[in-house]
C-alpha cells in the first residue's frame, strides 16, 4: 500500500489536526458560533420590539402630564365615566 506524499509531511498532518480540532472539537467550535449568531439576531429583534414599546410608553406619559390627558386616558382605556353618563361597550365576535 502506497502512502500519499502529503501524509508523510508532519506539518501537513499537524495542520489538518489543528483545523479539525478548531472547527469541531474546541469549546468555541463552528456550531457554537452559528448558535450564538442566531441568538444574537433574535435578541436584536427583541430589542427593536422593546424600543418600540418604550416609545409608545413615552408618548403615553407625555399625554398624561395634564389633567385633561389623564381624564381622556381613563375614559378611553380604563372605561371610567362621570356620574351622569352611561357607557356602552360594543364588542365584535
Amino acid at each position: 500500500m502506497k502512502i500519499p506524499q502529503f501524509l508523510k509531511n508532519k506539518y501537513a498532518i499537524a495542520s489538518c489536526i489543528f483545523v479539525v480540532y478548531t472547527l469541531f472539537l474546541d469549546d468555541v467550535d463552528i456550531f457554537t458560533i452559528v448558535r450564538h449568531n442566531l441568538k444574537l439576531s433574535e435578541l436584536e429583534n427583541q430589542k427593536k420590539v422593546v424600543n418600540q414599546d418604550l416609545e409608545k410608553t413615552k408618548e403615553t406619559l407625555k399625554k398624561l402630564e395634564t389633567t385633561a390627558g389623564i381624564e381622556k386616558y381613563a375614559r378611553e382605556h380604563k372605561l371610567f365615566k362621570k356620574d351622569e353618563e352611561d357607557i356602552f361597550v360594543i364588542s365584535y365576535e
